[in-house]
């Protein structure tokens, strides 16, 4: 029989340095941050540390480790995370908060490209990294209030999250060691460019998304890195992961796969991008420019109908819509087009099942997506590791949430690396994409370009 959910009100949680000095850089913990203080709408943190067992996915092998007890596995590595959760067996829908338990990390664009039969590179990084907690400290700012939930509370961390609340230090600086390195460069990527249109005009494609990798050498603690980005450029589903090989800094803006408690499947690609201005009139009139240019709408329209099939996979037949289609919405640094297509997942179809159906997600690939991500291995500089692959929760309950890990930066071995691209069409231009890459990776080039965490940093405009 198994244990009933049990809650603990904690003192409030409510802001982004405390909720980094609670979770004091421990091994498998995160950060799934709503972007409160910067983001209208913001609501729920979910903090999590000390799993019950971790699972990571390599070079088509998951390791999977239950305390001492060490276990590897050959075959899909989501059918093995779905294992373990029916292992623990399913918790009850609470409406109260959005996760009491089951998988936080990430999911790599390179474990999709390995189910989808693509040839390609091994990433530095382990293509999947989840770690299933019983356990975790949800902060509701609307209510401005933290709850620890779960099956079974973890007493000896909330009695360090407490300690450390009072009196843990904040994470030590964090700094540049050179220039940015930026791959390809702008020649480069105009000769990429051009074998991608070559491939357009030949009927391969209708739109390949791509990318370029940016990395600056460095030294300090990525947690001040985190905090720096976050407050130049806060994002609704940001994230924050200290998991094995390095840890992740997500600030993306782009919801990927969500189900709520009633299984309504809700996915928001974006596509379309214009730069903010200070200037609220020129800011404006760059808004309006994206809602009128029927280069990036067709783009989104493109991305729509890849996800509707996407969808169809797993969801009930003929329950799939697009409420909303190619809104402007504002972000930090850049305006985008945002689309919505929802609908019911399948009965005996879970969230594992829609994670396979729907990896990597099309608004990074292209279409039609597998000939895109043949065309993103052969001309990228290397494999794009967690990069446009998913960030997110799969509760124990059933619901899911999980971003697109775009605007996301991995610190290892003495390095930052991250990545930025755009959808790629017949009418597009080198310079306008090359343009986009450098603004959407703005925040980054300010923290890597200034040197220090410590000192702040503000988007370019």
């Amino acid at each position: 029989m198994s244990l009933p959910l049990q809650s603990r009100s904690l003192p409030y949680i409510g802001d982004g340095a405390t909720a980094m000095r609670v979770l004091g850089g421990e091994p498998w913990s995160a950060w799934l941050d709503s972007g409160h203080g910067g983001c209208a709408g913001a609501r729920y943190d979910i903090l999590v540390a000390r799993p019950t067992v971790t699972l990571i996915a390599a070079g088509g092998q998951t390791t999977i480790r239950r305390g001492e007890r060490v276990e590897r596995r050959h075959g899909d590595p989501l059918a093995h995370l779905a294992a373990e959760l029916d292992a623990l067996g399913p918790l009850p829908v609470d409406p109260r908060w959005p996760f009491t338990g089951g998988a936080v990390g990430y999911f790599g664009y390179d474990l999709g490209r390995r189910l989808m039969g693509v040839p390609g590179a091994d990433p530095a990084l382990p293509e999947m990294a989840v770690g299933i907690y019983e356990h975790a400290v949800i902060t509701d700012h609307r209510h401005e209030c933290s709850t620890a939930v779960g099956r079974r509370l973890d007493e000896a961390w909330l009695a360090d999250v407490a300690c450390r609340r009072e009196t843990g230090a904040r994470p030590q600086p964090w700094s540049t060691a050179g220039p940015v390195l930026r791959e390809p460069d702008a020649d480069g990527y105009a000769a990429a460019f051009r074998r991608v249109q070559g491939y357009l005009h030949a009927g391969d494609c209708y739109q390949v998304n791509l990318a370029r990798r940016f990395s600056v050498p460095c030294c300090g603690d990525p947690q001040a890195a985190y905090l720096a980005l976050r407050a130049a450029s806060s994002a609704p589903f940001a994230a924050w992961l200290r998991f094995p090989g390095g840890d992740v800094l997500s600030l993306s803006p782009e919801r990927f796969l969500h189900i709520d408690g009633d299984g309504r499947v809700t996915t928001e690609p974006i596509k379309g991008t214009r730069p903010r201005f200070t200037d609220p009139a020129e800011d404006e009139a760059a808004r309006r420019d994206l809602l009128g240019s029927a280069k990036d709408r067709a783009e989104n329209v493109m991305i729509v109908d890849l996800l509707r099939n996407d969808l169809g996979k797993g969801c009930e037949v003929g329950s799939v819509r697009v409420p909303s289609l190619c809104r402007a919405e504002r972000f930090a640094s850049v305006h985008h087009l945002v689309s919505t297509v929802t609908g019911r997942l399948a009965p005996g179809r879970r969230a594992t099942d829609l994670l396979r159906d729907c990896l990597p997600g099309g608004s990074i690939t292209g279409a039609p997506k597998r000939r895109a991500m043949e065309i993103i291995t052969e001309l990228e500089p290397g494999p794009r590791g967690v990069y446009c692959g998913a960030i997110g929760y799969l509760g124990l309950d059933g619901r899911m949430d999980t971003s697109i890990a775009i605007r996301t930066a991995t610190c290892s071995d003495g390095s930052m690396t991250y990545w930025a691209g755009g959808g790629v069409v017949a009418d597009s231009t080198a310079a306008a994409e090359l343009q986009e890459t450098e603004d959407k990776a703005a925040g980054f080039l300010s923290l890597a370009e200034g040197g220090q965490a410590a000192a702040g940093v503000r988007p370019r405009r």
